[in-house]
């Protein structure tokens, strides 16, 4: 299946997934002839690596790439989302770290995961970082009706998307416990809704 159309398919999950009551949603549009279509935003990584790099620093950047190519992958599999990230080896980073100016730092090998990278690129797209995450969720609880209605769609009627500290739950992978792929997932759309609500 082409990333086009796979895309195509998530967004259309995604969709009705939001699907409820008081939830606005545009109609889909109808594919563009072939010579028209525009390429999907999609998130693109780069690693900075030192010219000669210790014993360490290899490790360290096998584990960052293995987990930065299957957040990467996920995202883009699953969402139109861009953003061009640098990514850096900071053995000084108690943790990791994400900006929303496009960087993502690794320090301890125990968040060179999947479930970590997945977080931090939250972080790059405005999770915590943005004035529309102070705007929508700075109250504690999210108040965008995207995400929020989709929180219900996975949850339950009484489910809410809680905020604090320039993070939510659920689904927002803040500890290494909480991944599974249908948790993965699920917080790669409730980013998508994030966005679409104003992050």
């Amino acid at each position: 299946m082409s990333t086009w159309r796979n895309k195509a398919a998530v967004a259309a999950l995604v969709a009705a997934a939001l699907a409820g009551p008081g939830v606005a949603q545009a109609a889909p549009a109808a594919p563009a002839a072939a010579h028209e279509q525009v390429a999907a935003a999609t998130i693109t990584w780069t690693l900075e690596r030192a010219g000669n790099p210790t014993p360490d620093q290899q490790t360290a950047y096998n584990l960052i790439t293995a987990a930065m190519n299957a957040a990467v992958a996920r995202y883009n599999n699953l969402s139109d989302l861009g953003k061009n990230i640098t990514v850096r080896y900071d053995p000084g980073v108690p943790t990791a770290d994400g900006n929303i100016n496009g960087t993502i730092r690794f320090g301890q090998r125990a968040y060179m995961t999947e479930r970590t990278a997945l977080h931090e690129i939250a972080h790059t797209i405005g999770v915590g970082t943005s004035s529309g995450w102070s705007s929508l969720g700075g109250s504690g609880t999210w108040r965008g009706a995207q995400a929020t209605a989709l929180v219900k769609r996975f949850d339950g009627s009484g489910a809410t998307l809680s905020t604090g500290g320039g993070h939510f739950w659920p689904y927002g992978l803040n500890y290494e416990n909480e991944f599974s792929n249908t948790a993965a997932d699920r917080h790669v759309q409730i980013v998508v809704a994030m966005v679409a609500d104003g992050l």
